[in-house]
């Protein structure tokens, strides 16, 4: 005769939590010997790794100076228009560098 599941893991549990019912009765009176304790082992959670995330006056520090070397060096080499046309390649740079390094982990000092 077939048994469903839940009746054979219903007897199986009962069956567990006898002798373990039994076992707390027939514990001694406490003072009269050495206490048993008993352990208690817990897990705990891992913490989640969030990134630390740029502030923006950095953000703006690596872009401002990734425009300021690029207007240097355009200036040195062709005059204003070339400060100019540097200035605006080197902040774009810059962006591009800050956008992909910001999520960057850290290692702490």
């Amino acid at each position: 005769m077939k048994q469903p599941k839940w009746v054979l893991s219903t007897m199986l549990a009962a069956s567990m939590c006898v002798p373990a019912s039994g076992f707390a009765a027939s514990q001694a009176a406490p003072g009269s010997g050495p206490a048993v304790q008993s352990q208690h082992y817990s897990r705990t959670a891992k913490k989640r790794h969030r990134p630390v995330r740029r502030s923006k006056k950095k953000s703006a520090a690596i872009i401002g100076g990734s425009a300021l070397g690029g207007a240097a060096i355009g200036g040195l080499a062709g005059g204003k228009k070339g400060a100019a046309i540097g200035a605006l390649a080197g902040g774009g740079g810059g962006y591009v560098y800050d956008r992909k390094t910001q999520k960057k982990p850290v290692v702490p000092k």
